[in-house]
Parts: structure tokens; C-alpha cells; sequence
């Protein structure tokens, strides 16, 4: 890993630079004496890139496999998980805000090889999460129909939701460690550990979802019931383990129970006021998506199968491209780390653009195989024709989304730019795309795929803006110099 490392240094060559220069005249300056060798970024991000896409791949397939057979039930049934999940949506997004968050400090901490530090803002994390965790847990164990009636009020989806509910709410304590350790495990670029991982629980769940699902091999057919029980268990072997990978095989990550946690205040407070505008913003982003469900949850059950149907495949495209986004962290927030801020630019620069090439061959991908797709359900012929105008739509704007989504969770966040992201993109959500949904399902009584073109406007304004952030080059901050 470490010849990877100095491959990438190597790559990105700067001639130098007169002294005479501003700070100012030097940066832009430098840029136009960086020269990236194509073949070397290339390899590296293949070696880096690659399994972090594939980790990312698998699990949203396994959200697909789950969708696709809870799907052969019927409309009501995955209409019913769909709304489930929306609660864990948004804890997930909290999870991520914070473990994001903690990512570019240890990333940075990884520049300089200072895995003390790393283990104690792990160590901080890991706690912060697991709290965090419990508020969802507990609401989902105890009260599960008082938290579906705020997504919607089809009693159908409430009946069947409940029990599916009660089960997965214990999966929210594991991930708040395994997401964290997987955070940890990319931004010291073990890349293949989470991958290797998330093959046996993708496998897992898969196999269990068949047998217990449909009653498979002298097992009870359980339905949804049955869909819960498999992710319960996927999961609890996804943290046992994690736990040996890491404890278990002594990786670097591995220390004593103290190190975890002697984190210093200074420390613990430098990760918060960075971490917690990104936790602000996953949190208020969940929110408003999680909004926008409660608003198609009141659509009816044909329209909100076909949103939850569509949404899983585009994530299938997008999440293993928002890969590109998890790089964008690692390698520049390596560089940020040991002040090569105009490595950092120029290296970002390139992926960005990379990304929007891989974004728009998606989109059309997704176009083209849009009819096929819908014919995996067991949608009504109305149900398909929804599903395949939405996932046309989000087609046509999958380079944009992915455009947004690696400006604000690679290039702002992996220089400590967290604020900013926050109040651009709760602005763009709440202010923007939440006011039109609403007006879309409420008040002009739109088909749903009309609704969800008209959401859209919020990543049109949002990209204008993260490309005016992006050049102004306020983003590139060193989080770590005095720590």
C-alpha cells in the first residue's frame, strides 16, 4: 500500500515555483505546472477505487435482492418495507454524517502515518454513534405503528410494516460500529477488508432471504417477517467479523481498550465542530428524502412501490460511482494532510471530472435499460408504467446528482469545508426541493414521476453552487497541522 501511495506522489509532478510569488500567485500558478500522468492516477484509483465501488456495489444489491423478493410478494408488501426502512434512512444518514465526518480527520491523520490519533478519533466516533443508535433503536422496538404513521396512513402498509420494523430497529445498534470501522478501515486505504466483508453478508442474506422468505428447504415461509429476520442475522455476522479482521488478526487499527478512548478534549472538540455540520447535514438530507417519502406514502401504494422500486435501482448506478466521492477523500485529504494544497486541487480536480464522464455513460445505461427492469416486478401495469418514467428521469440527472453528491462528501469535507456543505444543501433540500414535492402531491395532484422531475430542480441549483465553491478554493483547509 505504501508503494501505492508514493506511486500517486510520484505522479503528480510540480516544477518549481519563483519565490518572489503571493500565496495566491502560486497556487494558480502551480496548477498550470501540475501535470497528472494519466496511467499512473489510473492504476492507482483501480487499486483504490475499485474495491471501495465494488463494497458499495454489493451493498446496495443486497438492498435490491431484498426489494426484488419482497417485490415478487406484492405491491402492499414492499410498499410496507419501503416505508419501514425510511426511519433507518435517516438514521443511516446520521451514522454516515458523523462517520464522514471523522473520515477526513483520519485520512489526514493517514498522511502522516499517526495511527495513535487515528485510533483515538475512531475510539470517539464509535461512541458518539452508538448513542446516537439508540435513539432509533429504542422508538423502533417499542413503538413501531406511532413510527410508520408519520410515513404514511395506509393501514395495509402499517399491519405489515410493524413487525418487519421491530426486528431490523436491532440492526441499528451494529451498524453504528461497523459503519464507523469501515470509515476507519477506507481512510487508512484497506480498501478490500470492507469488501471482502460485505461479500459473505451480501451472500448471507441473500441465501436466508430465499429460505426464509418463500419457505424454501423445510423452512417456514415467512414474508416480510422472513426478509427481517435474514438482515438481522447478515448483519450481527458482519460485526463478529469485523471484530476479528481487526482485533482478531491484529491490524493497524487494533490498539487497546484505553487508546480508543484517551482522546484529549482538544481532540474530541476538533472532530465535533467538524463532524457535526456533515452529521447536520446527512441528517437534515435523510430528513427531507425521508419527507419526500411520507409525501409519496400518501400517494398510494402503487405510487409509492414504483418510487421505492426505482429509488433502489438508481442507487445500484450511484452508490459504487459515489465511490469516486470516498477516493476524492482518502487521496486529497492525504495531501491536504501534508499541505500539498496544490496537489490537492489539481488531483481533485481530475476526479471530479472523471466522475462526470462515468456519471453520464450511467445515466444513459440506466435509460436504455429502464424497460427491462420494470419487468422484474410484480408491479400492476400502471405500477410499471410509474417505474419506468421515474427511473428514466433520474437517468437524465444521474451525472448531476453524482456531480453534487462527490462535491460535498469529497472535495468539501475532506478539507474540513463541512459548514458550508451543511447550509448549502439543507438549504437546497428544504427551502427548494421539499416546497415543490409538496406542491406537486398536494395541491396540483401531479403523477408521481411529474413530482419527482420537479424535485429535481434542487440539484440544477445546488450544482451551480457547488461549482462556484469548488473554484474558489475555500474548501482546502488542513485540519490536522497542531494535533
Amino acid at each position: 500500500m505504501g508503494r501505492l501511495v508514493n506511486g500517486l506522489f510520484k505522479s503528480l509532478k510540480l516544477r518549481k515555483r519563483p519565490s518572489e510569488k503571493t500565496d495566491s500567485q502560486l497556487l494558480k500558478m502551480s496548477e498550470k505546472s501540475i501535470v497528472i500522468e494519466s496511467k499512473s492516477l489510473y492504476k492507482t484509483l483501480v487499486q483504490v477505487v475499485l474495491p471501495i465501488a465494488l463494497q458499495s456495489l454489493i451493498a446496495t444489491s443486497l438492498n435490491l435482492v431484498d426489494t426484488l423478493m419482497v417485490g415478487s410478494l406484492g405491491e402492499g408488501e414492499l410498499a410496507a418495507v419501503g416505508l419501514s426502512n425510511q426511519f433507518f434512512f435517516i438514521h443511516m444518514g446520521v451514522m454516515f454524517g458523523l462517520s464522514s465526518g471523522a473520515a477526513a480527520f483520519m485520512s489526514q491523520f493517514w498522511g502522516t502515518k499517526d495511527l495513535s490519533n487515528i485510533r483515538r478519533v475512531l475510539g470517539f466516533t464509535i461512541t458518539i454513534n452508538f448513542c446516537i443508535a439508540l435513539f432509533f433503536f429504542l422508538p423502533a422496538l417499542l413503538f413501531p405503528e406511532s413510527v410508520l404513521r408519520i410515513f404514511t396512513d395506509i393501514p395495509e402498509a402499517i399491519v405489515i410494516g410493524k413487525d418487519y420494523m421491530r426486528i431490523v430497529s436491532f440492526c441499528a445498534l451494529t451498524i453504528s460500529i461497523t459503519m464507523t470501522f469501515t470509515a476507519a478501515l477506507r481512510a487508512t486505504q484497506q480498501t478490500r477488508i470492507p469488501l471482502f466483508i460485505s461479500i459473505i453478508v451480501f451472500s448471507t442474506n441473500t441465501l436466508l432471504n430465499y429460505l426464509l422468505i418463500f419457505g424454501k428447504f423445510g423452512f417456514p415461509a415467512l414474508g416480510v417477517v422472513g426478509a427481517a429476520v435474514a438482515t438481522l442475522i447478515s448483519r450481527l455476522l458482519e460485526i463478529f467479523i469485523l471484530y476479528y479482521v481487526i482485533f482478531g488478526r491484529k491490524n493497524l487499527l487494533s490498539g487497546s481498550f484505553r487508546e480508543f478512548f484517551s482522546w484529549t478534549k482538544t481532540l474530541a472538540a476538533r472532530v465535533l465542530s467538524s463532524a457535526l455540520p456533515v452529521t447536520v447535514n446527512e441528517t437534515m438530507w435523510s430528513l427531507g428524502m425521508a419527507t419526500y417519502s411520507a409525501f409519496y406514502g400518501r400517494m398510494g401504494v402503487t405510487e409509492f412501490a414504483s418510487i421505492q422500486a426505482s429509488r433502489t435501482v438508481e442507487n445500484l448506478f450511484i452508490m459504487a460511482i459515489f465511490s469516486m466521492g470516498d477516493a476524492l477523500l482518502i487521496l486529497v485529504g492525504q495531501q491536504i494532510g501534508m499541505g500539498k494544497m496544490d496537489y490537492a486541487y489539481a488531483l481533485a480536480k481530475r476526479l471530479i471530472r472523471i466522475s462526470l464522464y462515468i456519471g453520464v455513460v450511467s445515466g444513459l445505461l440506466l435509460i436504455i435499460t429502464s424497460p427491462y427492469i420494470v419487468g422484474l416486478f410484480n408491479f400492476t401495469p400502471e405500477g410499471r408504467q410509474y417505474t419506468k418514467w421515474i427511473l428514466i428521469i433520474y437517468g437524465v440527472f444521474m451525472w448531476l446528482v453524482l456531480y453534487n453528491g462527490i462535491s460535498i462528501t469529497g472535495t468539501m469535507r475532506c478539507g474540513g469545508d463541512t459548514k458550508h456543505a451543511m447550509i448549502l444543501e439543507v438549504c437546497c433540500v428544504w427551502c427548494i426541493g421539499v416546497p415543490l414535492v409538496f406542491i406537486g402531491v398536494f395541491y396540483l395532484h401531479l403523477p408521481v414521476y411529474y413530482v419527482v422531475l420537479l424535485a429535481q430542480t434542487e440539484e440544477v441549483i445546488k450544482g451551480f453552487l457547488c461549482r462556484s465553491r469548488f473554484y474558489s478554493k475555500k474548501w482546502l483547509k488542513n485540519l490536522v497541522y497542531d494535533l
